[in-house]
């Protein structure tokens, strides 16, 4: 028996307080963008091609157009936003810098409301990270910064045959018992300044990527941060330099470099949920 006050698990409530918050949170993030040259952007509920961003497939929420084709409801933005922009607003404007404040949705039930950011034809990882730090320094949040390079994990899996399962589960023991010493120098790697310090010691291929992690380090101030250089992000298009904030097992951005439809592009999203829990504790 469902009562009529209940609502699905996972589906969002905002109200008084709440909601005023959520809009608060908002426009401290969109006067921010604005001042960067984005402009918003607000993508269809329904997709074709949701398939394209979710790795695990399964995630889905899936009804069926007039002509009985699938459809997915959006549980991701960055794809659709770039295809949007590139196939079918192509002529209407040629502004690359755009951003979105909408959920998302997720199989059975789960509803997440973001705060999205992409550079459309750039690889300006630097560039999108601070304007995220900037939003933070907004809401006066200062989050673990982890810096990545998805590059590092899919080298390893192509070319040394550690599975990217592994890499996912963050299957420490496996990792340890693999018979190339220098992935366990890998594996402790925490700070920038230690990038330096094992070069040399592992293969080039892998040092190449690991200097981007520390020249984007070097880019901007910020005290609060850590390598994570076998971390494996589940989103299909993130494929270069890659960066969460994280408040201790809440995850409140992700974002980083990517490819779509043979563009490149860099961008970000703040998980707006994640951020009003933290606010509301804080007493903002």
């Amino acid at each position: 028996m469902v009562y009529e006050h209940e609502i699905p698990r996972g589906a969002r409530l905002y109200f008084g307080a709440n909601a005023k918050l959520k809009r608060e949170i908002e426009k401290r993030a969109s006067d921010i963008l604005y001042m960067h040259g984005y402009e918003e952007i607000a993508t269809p509920l329904f997709s074709y091609h949701q398939h394209l961003s979710v790795e695990d497939q399964s995630e889905l929420i899936r009804v069926s157009d007039e002509k009985n084709r699938n459809v997915t409801l959006r549980a991701d933005s960055t794809i659709d936003v770039v295809r949007l922009i590139t196939k079918r607003l192509g002529r209407s404007t040629t502004h690359k810098k755009w951003f979105y404040i909408q959920p998302v949705y997720r199989y059975p039930t789960s509803e997440y409301y973001q705060i999205g950011a992409e550079f459309i034809g750039s690889s300006k990882t630097a560039e999108v990270l601070k304007t995220a730090l900037e939003i933070f320094e907004k809401l006066d949040i200062k989050p673990l910064l982890q810096l990545s390079n998805i590059k590092i994990p899919k080298i390893l899996s192509e070319n040394y045959g550690v599975s990217l399962d592994v890499l996912k589960n963050v299957n420490i023991e496996m990792l340890l018992e693999a018979p190339m010493p220098w992935l366990q120098k890998l594996l402790y790697l925490k700070r920038p300044e230690q990038i330096s310090e094992i070069s040399g010691e592992v293969p080039e291929e892998i040092e190449n990527e690991l200097l981007k992690i520390k020249e984007l380090a070097d880019s901007f101030a910020y005290d609060n941060i850590i390598v994570a250089p076998l971390y494996y992000a589940k989103m299909r298009y993130y494929d270069d330099l890659f960066f969460r904030f994280i408040d201790k097992n809440s995850t409140l951005a992700m974002g980083g470099e990517y490819e779509s439809e043979n563009i490149e592009a860099a961008g970000f999203a703040l998980y707006t949920d994640n951020l009003i829990e933290i606010l509301e504790k804080k007493g903002f």
